[in-house]
């Protein structure tokens, strides 16, 4: 019987960290677009605010309107990058889940293990915990993920 802290292995296994790297390079562009807009906007402001009080009505009116206006392309934009950057990121996690379930059955299987338990151990003694040992397996692998094998094929006619 073996034992294997599943979250340790996940926050360190080389392909959580190349897929979340991956995922950075990924969002990088968006999120410096969203950081220039955002400095933008401040600038906008304290320029309104300094030159609010010299302006005529109507130029102080569509100053406000068009930083209002641009204020809320910049939330709309942000609230899209965050729901993005969070699928993205619960995609890839389940991706390095699924892959990290099938070191660990390789693992066990390869060293005979009869049983190995994840979640839900609260105590495990040091010989029985396996975690290092898959991590130590898992730094051998590639960091990047395997691509998914193709799906077989179906049958041209359906089971009767």
């Amino acid at each position: 019987m073996g034992v294997v802290n599943f979250q340790k292995l996940l926050e360190e296994a080389p392909q959580t960290k190349t897929a979340m790297a991956s995922l950075e390079n990924e969002f990088a562009p968006r999120r410096r677009e969203l950081l220039t807009m955002q400095n933008d906007l401040k600038a906008k402001d304290e320029k309104l605010q300094k030159e609010g009080a010299v302006m005529s009505e109507a130029d102080r009116a569509k100053a406000e309107k068009s930083l209002r206006d641009q204020q809320r392309e910049f939330s709309r934009k942000a609230g899209e990058f965050q729901d993005d950057a969070s699928t993205r990121r619960n995609e890839e996690i389940g991706k390095v889940q699924r892959y990290l379930v099938t070191e660990i059955q390789a693992y066990g299987n390869a060293q005979g293990y009869d049983l190995v338990l994840g979640d839900g151990v609260f105590f495990a003694k040091g010989p029985l915990d396996i975690t290092a040992n898959v991590l130590a397996v898992l730094a051998t692998k590639p960091a990047t993920l395997p691509t998914a094998a193709p799906a077989a094929a179906k049958p041209a006619t359906p089971p009767k």
